[in-house]
């Protein structure tokens, strides 16, 4: 049927469970369900007779070696450093569509999500400086100012139709401001020596990326062989090697190299030569058909192919193995009255919120930015709150400010301060669109 959007591929007994288990992954609320069980398995792991074995685990020792050459590192670094990396590059890429394609690529539009993000980290950080200014926790600052997008979506979604679609763009372009903020705040705030000499290689071989795609080079390997160097180099300078793959994401060619018409072109001639009989005589069909592969992936942009083939891999393997590596903490009450905790919870489901709003409501008065027809402030306020879980990102810079394996206290701030918030946001968001609907 033409109407059927599958490829015509004849049916295997292997589809029985892919085409379940695609379905399962277009469903918008899902990767943040599979985050929520892997984060219950890690705490479960901890707090049972297998904790020892369980954490340890994660200390694994990972050795690549090449003659003198060593790269010796802990399964827990692995993946924080080198498999967040391509979190990172899935984040830098969804930057750069926001700003060259999306909400963020006019002022008019992007002014309100600026503003919001914007409040939305510095007040936070700045509860959270107030309460640990001079204390050994005072290193968490960066803590409770980012948004998990992943959990932000799957709460989004299982609101279904109740949120209005402008407050789920409002709520998603802020994310990935505070996506970007994140990113400064663990380049800047938490890098404290540098190796001018690693420096150097890093810039050359990102200077080497920017090369190939100046002479038109199409094939990935390339581009994987000069971003690995580039991790490398950062992972040696005392900067985090993560900020490779945002560089990377925000350097990916925005447009396709194929305009339509040319690929249009190209289709009918070989629906010519089918037509005709030749195909079924031609040699060497297999070339034929990788430049049809080749082509075809030209009509569409770097930036959109590999989003689309990354975020799948970062939304459901990258994630959840992060969240099973860095979740698993012993939960302990006393844990709860810790200052550090205290902080981070305050920060996630106070200043979140109060610093989205205040700054939204400033931009408005003084004329910056408009609120979207059809968002009460009762629909911000309850989306706001929802800014507080900053799961992810608040536990990768949790790791950064306490050392690899991060602070248990800080560690049950992000989980208690990301369930308040969720269920505070998703109960608000419903009170409002009921009234609204009344």
């Amino acid at each position: 049927m033409l109407d059927d959007p599958r490829p015509p591929l004849p049916f295997q007994p292997i589809d029985r469970l892919l085409r379940p288990l695609a379905r399962f992954m277009h469903v918008e609320a899902t990767s943040g369900l599979v985050l929520v069980f892997c984060t219950m398995i890690a705490l479960v792991a901890a707090n049972t007779s297998f904790a020892a074995t369980y954490l340890e685990f994660w200390q694994t020792d990972i050795s690549i070696g090449f003659g003198e050459w060593q790269f010796h590192h802990s399964l827990h670094h692995v993946i924080n450093d080198g498999l967040m990396s391509i979190f990172f590059f899935v984040i830098g890429l969804e930057v750069k569509r926001e700003i060259v394609h999306g909400s963020l690529s006019n002022w008019q539009q992007a002014s309100l999500p600026i503003a919001a993000a914007i409040g939305g980290m510095i007040v936070p950080a700045g509860l959270y400086l107030a309460i640990q200014y001079g204390q050994p926790g005072m290193r968490g600052w960066g803590i409770p100012m980012a948004t998990d997008i992943a959990f932000v979506v799957g709460c989004l979604a299982l609101l279904g139709p109740r949120v209005p679609h402008c407050l789920r763009v409002l709520l998603l372009s802020l994310a990935i401001v505070d996506d970007i903020g994140a990113i400064l705040v663990i380049a800047i705030g938490y890098t404290e020596s540098l190796d001018g000499r690693f420096l150097v290689l890093a810039a050359l071989s990102i200077g080497v990326v920017q090369l190939f795609s100046r002479i038109g080079v199409r094939r990935f390997p390339p581009y994987i062989a000069a971003g690995a160097i580039a991790w490398y180099a950062l992972h040696e300078s005392g900067i985090h090697a993560t900020l490779t793959g945002v560089i990377l994401g925000l350097m990916t060619p925005a447009k396709p190299v194929l305009i339509p018409e040319r690929f249009r072109e190209y289709l009918h001639e070989k629906q010519l030569e089918f037509e005709s009989g030749r195909w079924s005589t031609r040699s060497h069909r297999a070339e034929a058909v990788k430049e049809l592969q080749q082509i075809s992936r030209e009509t569409v942009s770097p930036l959109e192919y590999l989003e689309m083939t990354l975020h799948p891999w970062s939304a459901y393997f990258i994630m959840p193995v992060f969240a099973l590596a860095n979740a698993g903490v012993p939960i302990e009450l006393s844990n709860l009255s810790d200052s550090v905790a205290l902080a981070v919870i305050l920060g996630l489901v106070v200043g979140k919120p109060l610093g989205i709003v205040l700054l939204s409501w400033i931009v408005i008065r003084i004329g910056w930015a408009q609120l979207p027809v059809g968002l009460p402030w009762s629909m911000l306020i309850a989306g706001s709150c929802l800014a507080g879980i900053g799961f992810t990102m608040a536990l990768f810079i949790d790791g950064l400010a306490f050392g690899a394996d991060g602070q248990d206290t800080a560690k049950i701030g992000v989980l208690a301060g990301s369930a308040i918030s969720g269920m505070l946001g998703m109960g608000l968001l419903y009170r409002a669109s009921s009234y609204r609907a009344s």
